[in-house]
């Protein structure tokens, strides 16, 4: 996250009440714009290599991906 081009927040925490109150996340908070302005573009940059994923192409995805998510899915109350 990053407010007014000084301070950045990077970590694990998401804002629900499990990220709060059930997991041990952490963030690191800098005030620091040199290191805000770097965050910055290196989202940037993720951003110019990421790509449009539409429901019928995630539909169409790989059987191997499929039975991943699957499995990964039966331990979804422990992660």
């Amino acid at each position: 996250m990053f407010v007014d081009d000084d301070w950045v927040s990077v970590g694990s925490t998401n804002f629900d009440n499990r990220s709060f109150r059930l997991n041990d996340e952490a963030n690191l908070n800098v005030l620091d714009p040199h290191l805000a302005q770097e965050q910055a573009r290196a989202f940037e940059a993720d951003k110019q290599r990421a790509r449009e994923i539409h429901f019928e192409d995630w539909k169409r995805r790989p059987w191997r991906e499929k039975a991943i998510e699957w499995i990964a899915a039966q331990f979804r109350g422990q992660l």
